[in-house]
């Protein structure tokens, strides 16, 4: 017995002295700690933006709404689902927490929450989001002083005005507007419901982004209210029906910039509950100087203009009038779909000579905008004057698949219903937005690497604590020597091409058009320019998509030209610099314009008369022309008129030339010398046959003879019967 009293002394000294080291340690950890009426305002800030320089930008506070304008069911939404005792607790559910806690030993998880709406409250204003010990002590002890001087109904409309509803939408002032365009005392039950089942998810539970989860919370909401009895049958029965909102009303910001900002903000912390958003400092990419430049653009149709900065990785302005919809890309999708594959593939290279003539493929005869010109063009100027017939054959010999995976790496996702040749001219159902395609094209300016854009470069706490901070999430979809010929093509765009708007630039800069014509009229204008640090992307067109009497060329690229100017009025960006994977090279124009062909240029051709070109070093020419170290000749002409042989040369001037004459045996040279259009020998005799040999020289190299056809001379005057012309 004395054992056993020893025990149970040693049992209840020991409990005794953790509980007066946890009381202690409580005191500890909680003695600093007070409730700040500041932080209780209805009035407090939520949220602080700053631009990219860090100033001050936009503060996002809950516009506040009084408890006593709020509809019964709409406060009753809230209480059932998160705290259906929350008007018989003094701020803690002790039957919850001991529940809870069983379940998250029974699945040896923390996954089960308790916290009641004060907790909540408390933890969205005064605390942080760590889950440690001290943080749950001091949300106990300032629980209890908020139950203590606030009322029930007081602590509802704080949490109400207080919590993140997704979508930059701030307390149930901006929700109810965001989502339904009311004021909270006009909402029904089932939209109290909807507003109710986003507190847990606001990311995920968006009718925007998941309608069918977004149904099965809310439906999840009105059951608990019908059961706790704030619902009755017939009220429940009608909420069920009620449909989702189909489209959201965004609140009015001085620009489409903050909305794109609290957009990432949630998809970077999409698990986050609401209130674990609040009391945050961002810091963005955003120049309010470049915003105001985006204003000022004319346009007498909708616009979308974008600024991108390739090192960040970040948008630092854009101006909307339509959000940021899908739109046909038309040939601004060429440089990233064929061209750019066709040069990683090795299929092309900026020289490569590509007919343009009209072509079946299969039932699909695209045509140029002017018409086929039947004539050879180099891949360079097809893609900078943007000829369709070109772009499609590439496509075709590339595969669409193929092609296709090269957007994908893109982030610009191609449905297989679309893929087809008309592709490359941007033929599809929903197309891209502006801002994908501009990440497309920063790919390029990047050399090779794709990255997609935000506007978020940092996120903070009040305490200075960094919860995010942007990284170039980098994936490798073009080697860099063909990000540089493809840019290097698109310069040629903007100084004599669709682009040529843009070149009186002082500064290099790439650029592509686009122009969507649907039954005789257009639809779509684009012009995306680039320099080695930002991507300006501008857009011309109807939401309705009825015609506008503009082309890519045209008011877009002004549109573009006025911002880079803009952009760069204190300093030039620097130029793009060809890697040391390119090498530029100079090939046989004779052979290019006459055989189709491209061949190294001979060694010892005269200096500037044979096109350069750039080519990647592992995908060099490999024929070297000999057209100087072994001159040769196209078969020159002969015909006796008058007694006199004439030889007629082909127009080569930059060769001398041997012209020998044989007759009975005996070989005499006639001429030597430099080019002439034709040599006459006048020395015949009638009656006589004469074999004449051409030889072409360069600086003494003697080339291929070309032996003509032997003539006879006859005694009669004037061209005769048998004169040749091989």
């Amino acid at each position: 017995m004395k054992r056993t009293f020893a025990i149970l002394g040693v049992t209840l000294a020991v409990f005794g002295i953790s509980a007066l080291a946890a009381f202690l340690y409580f005191l500890g950890v909680t003695r600093s700690v007070t409730l700040d009426p500041q932080k209780l305002a209805l009035d407090r800030t939520c949220i602080e933006l700053y631009d990219g320089k860090g100033a001050p930008m936009e503060t996002s506070s809950a516009e506040p709404a009084l408890y006593e304008t709020l509809p019964e069911h709409l406060t009753r939404a809230f209480v059932a689902v998160e705290d259906k005792r929350f008007f018989e607790h003094n701020g803690f559910d002790y039957r919850r927490i001991v529940k809870a806690a069983l379940k998250n030993l029974s699945t040896l998880s923390f996954r089960e929450g308790a916290s009641t709406i004060s907790q909540q409250l408390i933890k969205n204003t005064h605390l942080t989001s760590e889950k440690t010990v001290s943080r749950k002590l001091k949300e106990l002890k300032l629980t209890r002083m908020l139950e203590k001087r606030y009322t029930k109904e007081e602590i509802l409309e704080l949490y109400l005005n207080s919590i993140y509803f997704g979508h930059s939408a701030f307390g149930i002032g901006e929700a109810a507007y965001f989502y339904f365009e009311k004021q909270p005392a006009d909402l029904q039950p089932a939209e109290s419901a909807l507003l109710a089942a986003l507190v847990k998810s606001p990311n995920r539970y968006s009718p925007f982004k998941d309608a069918e989860a977004c149904l099965s919370r809310r439906n999840f909401v009105l059951k608990l209210m019908h059961e706790q009895g704030y619902l009755d049958e017939a009220a429940y029965s009608t909420a069920l029906t009620v449909p989702l909102p189909a489209s959201p009303h965004p609140p009015d910001r001085r620009s489409f910039y903050p909305s794109l900002v609290y957009e990432e903000l949630s998809e970077l912390f999409p698990d986050a509950e609401t209130g674990q958003l609040g009391d945050l400092r961002i810091f963005t990419a955003y120049d309010p100087d470049l915003q105001a430049k985006l204003d000022a653009i004319p346009a007498q149709s909708d616009l979308i203009a974008i600024v991108r900065d390739n090192g960040a990785n970040a948008i630092k302005a854009i101006r909307t009038t339509v959000g940021l919809p899908k739109r046909l890309p038309a040939s601004t999708v060429k440089p990233l779909l064929v061209y750019g594959p066709s040069l990683e593939e090795n299929l092309i290279s900026p020289a490569t000579p590509i007919l343009d003539e009209r072509t079946d493929f299969g039932g699909y005869s695209p045509d140029d905008a002017g018409g086929a010109s039947g004539t050879y063009v180099s891949a360079r100027q097809a893609l900078a004057k943007s000829i369709n017939i070109p772009a499609v054959k590439l496509l075709n010999a590339l595969g669409v698949d193929r092609a296709t995976g090269y957007l994908e790496k893109m982030g610009l996702e191609v449905p297989r219903e679309d893929r087809s040749l008309a592709l490359a001219l941007g033929g599809m159902r929903e197309g891209f937005s502006l801002k994908d395609l501009a990440d497309g094209y920063a790919t390029l300016a990047n050399g090779g690497f794709y990255s997609p854009s935000g506007t978020i470069l940092r996120v903070e706490n009040t305490r200075g604590d960094v919860l995010y901070e942007r990284k170039a999430q980098n994936t490798r979809v073009f080697a860099e020597d063909t990000a540089f010929l493809v840019t290097d093509m698109l310069r040629t765009a903007a100084k004599e091409g669709t682009a040529r708007k843009l070149k009186s630039l002082p500064f290099d800069v790439a650029a592509k058009t686009g122009t969507n014509e649907v039954g005789g009229g257009n639809i779509d204008a684009y012009t995306i320019a680039y320099t080695t640090e930002d991507v300006v992307a501008v857009w011309m067109g109807n939401a309705d998509n009825s015609p506008v009497s503009i082309t890519g060329g045209g008011l877009p690229a002004n549109a573009a030209k006025d911002i880079l100017t803009a952009l760069y009025a204190r300093r030039a960006p620097a130029n793009f610099t060809a890697p040391h994977s390119v090498t530029r090279l100079a090939y046989d124009g004779e052979a290019y314009e006459k055989e189709h062909r491209i061949l190294r240029a001979d060694p010892l051709a005269p200096p500037l008369i044979d096109p350069v070109e750039y080519f990647r070093a592992s995908a060099l020419p490999t024929e070297q022309s000999m057209r100087f170290t072994r001159p040769s000749i196209k078969m020159p002409q002969i015909y006796v008129k008058n007694g006199s042989v004439n030889i007629v040369l082909c127009q080569t001037e930059y060769y001398d030339y041997v012209v020998k004459r044989e007759n009975r045996g005996t070989i005499a040279t006639i001429y030597s010398g430099d080019f002439r259009t034709t040599i006459c020998d006048n020395t015949v005799q009638p009656g006589e046959s004469y074999l004449y040999t051409v030889i072409p020289y360069y600086r003494g190299n003697e080339g291929t003879a070309a032996i003509l056809p032997r003539v006879q001379i006859t005694a009669a005057e004037g061209l005769p019967d048998d004169w040749w012309d091989d």
